[in-house]
């Protein structure tokens, strides 16, 4: 069959091998290209154990203390806030006990075995070379820091993930006595360069006779509230499946697709230091600015920070100057070459569930978006579930919690 993949991050990558791999001739369109959104700026960690939303018990009062602290690591642009009002009230809402346990639950099923998808994904590609297995560690300033973070641990633990409890001022020399505590994750992974990882993986497809074309999508074609068609900056293009795995980009065409999820952009941020005189042994989020500094290929990446703002404006300051810092608090001494500043876009449904699955009851075009802070640890197996439907295989995972109809009667 005929396929295209619109959207060329780690998910639609995955998604076109996957589908390339079962036989189908497969067309991966993107404006820009392989990784030159949200999979080239992330933090390059596979977090199996990434099981728990931003909207925990408690968010809608902690909320505006935080963006009235500059030392906090949300932010909002202000003029956008009369646009952002409807969704952060279905957004706020998801603040409870009972969807932190049904998303814990949902995602566990999702993201448990992200390290072992990823190697399948990269088999006998060079893109393989860039995975790695890794503890994924907390580190946390003060024992009070980390006893207010119990409600994560018990939550992760009841899930059936497994953590060591360290002496944070022994525990990596690159942080000195920073951290009283760290927490260690196992059966966690790393991408040491994730933007050259996705690249690899669409330069292989590629390789293999798929097709990689950069234009735009502008609009669809409908009838009877089916897709037919794409209608693209190279021209109207059609396909027996669609796939739309946009990311941040994905709302308008979901909407007129009839998916009408609640959505928005959570822009994130990093720094990267080329050559920096200290490097971490492991990822290490810093639980005092949920941010994460990982050791990259002759670079250390700061990523993370939530910040309201939109699709369309520019990077803001304040969300830099809180990452500069942090990390000149977290390592006094350190030297590097030079910093590079980077602004991305992370794809954030209200319920912070991502969106897989057939569009329609035709299975004519599928989503494949959503994943919010979790794309790079989720997309090597939502690219194989998204093979699995297309090729009328049954997924060994209840996507129940994922199916993009649940948004359709909103």
């Amino acid at each position: 069959m005929k396929i295209i993949v619109v959207g060329a991050g780690i998910v639609g990558v995955s998604c076109a091998i996957w589908l390339q791999r079962d036989g189908h001739d497969v067309t991966l369109l993107d404006r820009n290209g392989p990784a030159s959104g949200t999979s080239h700026g992330n933090a390059g960690v596979l977090a199996a154990g990434a099981v728990i939303p931003v909207t925990t018990p408690g968010i809608a009062a902690r909320a505006p203390k935080m963006l009235l602290d500059r030392n906090a690591p949300l932010f909002l642009r202000w003029s956008y806030l009369p646009k952002l009002v409807p969704f952060l009230a279905k957004y706020l809402r998801f603040g409870t006990d009972a969807h932190v346990d049904h998303y814990a639950t949902s995602m566990s099923a999702l993201l448990h075995d992200t390290v072992d998808q990823h190697q399948r994904l990269a088999e006998n590609t060079p893109a393989a070379a860039y995975i790695s297995d890794d503890d994924y560690c907390f580190g946390y300033a003060t024992e009070a820091e980390f006893r207010a973070d119990a409600y994560s641990w018990q939550k992760r633990k009841a899930a059936g993930y497994t953590f060591d409890v360290h002496d944070g001022a022994s525990f990596d020399p690159a942080f000195g006595p920073a951290f009283h505590t760290v927490v260690a994750c196992h059966n966690h992974g790393r991408i040491s360069d994730p933007g050259a990882y996705v690249a690899a993986l669409a330069k292989h497809f590629v390789d293999q006779g798929g097709t990689l074309q950069l234009c735009e999508v502008q609009d669809i074609q409908m009838a009877d509230n089916i897709i037919t068609g794409l209608d693209t900056s190279d021209g109207p293009m059609q396909a027996d499946h669609i796939v739309f795995a946009m990311g941040p980009w994905s709302k308008n065409i979901a909407h007129k697709l009839g998916v009408k999820v609640p959505f928005e952009s959570e822009r994130g941020y990093h720094l990267e230091f080329i050559n920096p005189s200290v490097m971490p042994k492991s990822p290490m989020m810093v639980a005092s600015g949920k941010f994460v500094l990982t050791p990259m290929d002759g670079r250390l990446r700061a990523a993370g920070v939530v910040e309201f703002g939109g699709l369309d404006s520019g990077p803001s300051r304040p969300p830099f100057e809180f990452l500069y810092r942090q990390v000149r608090k977290l390592l006094p001494d350190m030297t590097y070459d030079n910093v590079v500043e980077w602004m991305g876009h992370r794809p954030a449904p209200a319920d912070s569930l991502p969106l897989i699955g057939a569009n329609d009851p035709l299975g004519k075009s599928y989503s494949a978006f959503g994943h919010q802070h979790v794309g790079l640890t989720g997309g090597a197996k939502t690219g194989r579930i998204i093979a699995d439907l297309i090729g009328d295989k049954k997924p060994n995972i209840d996507l129940a919690p994922f199916d993009p109809i649940k948004h359709s009667a909103r």
